[in-house]
């Protein structure tokens, strides 16, 4: 009886959750539609700007609506005062499949390095497109677009984990991103994405319900300088974010203040 009870009380909790996911899918929908017709006739340079502002503003008002809601509790403010700072490699880990929805809300000039298969998804490829956001099927060409963009005074937003989190705490750091560092001679600037929820993690169904409100704070760590070395420096940033999420998983309170640390070389 208690049993069947608490699965009554979810019902509404589940019917204005998956209202909340309906609603990022239509907004994503309806973006894709009106960047499908604007990427074949705007200048590139203005399509990117439109296009990356787009997708920022559009994430940032579910994140708004979500938060309304009181389905989640979102506290990404500590990205705010470097959203127009040019020329930064934003790497953070990567626990839930909303990570990149986080930093690209708060973080308008960013692109991300996608999944070439995403490209042509009807919710994301057009969007993608006119942003210019970066397509991970050639090595080589990931690279050197994501330095050109970054040169060009752009963001990057990278997972250097590939996927969602599998081994905790952290997947072992695939290569790229240091090497990106050094040839754009870009700073990276470390992000630790905070969450009580199990949400749209490995494994974790979009059906199931979570415990509510899920939530997402987000923090600044170390910012460091590229190195000519890039594989030492891609050893150092495993070790450092490995490091920290196992503090933070045993140390449930995050750190008051969200301020970016010292250039660490």
């Amino acid at each position: 009886m208690i049993r069947a009870l608490r699965l009554l009380a979810t019902i509404p909790l589940a019917l204005l959750l998956y209202t909340l996911l309906l609603f990022l899918g239509a907004m994503s929908l309806g973006w894709n539609l009106i960047a499908m017709v604007l990427h074949p006739v705007l200048p590139a340079r203005q399509g990117l700007r439109i296009g990356r502002a787009g997708i920022s503003w559009g994430y940032r008002l579910f994140w708004n609506v979500a938060s309304a809601c009181r389905m989640m509790r979102i506290d990404a403010s500590c990205l705010d005062a470097l959203r127009d700072e040019p020329g930064v490699i934003f790497v953070a880990n990567h626990p839930t499949m909303l990570d990149a929805l986080l930093l690209v809300a708060h973080l308008p000039r960013s692109a991300c390095i996608m999944k070439a298969s995403l490209m042509k998804n009807v919710f994301l490829g057009a969007g993608a497109r006119l942003a210019q956001y970066i397509r991970n099927d050639s090595a080589r060409t990931m690279v050197r677009l994501a330095v050109n963009d970054l040169r060009d005074g752009g963001q990057l937003v990278i997972f250097p984990e590939g996927t969602r989190t599998v081994s905790p705490p952290l997947n072992a750091f695939r290569p790229g991103v240091t090497l990106i560092a050094k040839l754009a001679q870009a700073p990276i600037q470390t992000v630790f994405i905070d969450t009580d929820s199990p949400y749209l993690g490995k494994g974790w169904p979009l059906w199931r319900v979570p415990p509510l409100p899920v939530v997402f704070k987000l923090r600044l760590g170390h910012r460091f300088l590229p190195r000519q070395d890039s594989a030492a420096l891609l050893t150092q940033l495993d070790q450092y974010f490995r490091h920290h999420v196992e503090q933070q998983q045993r140390d449930d309170t995050a750190p008051a203040e969200c301020q970016t640390s010292p250039l660490h070389t």
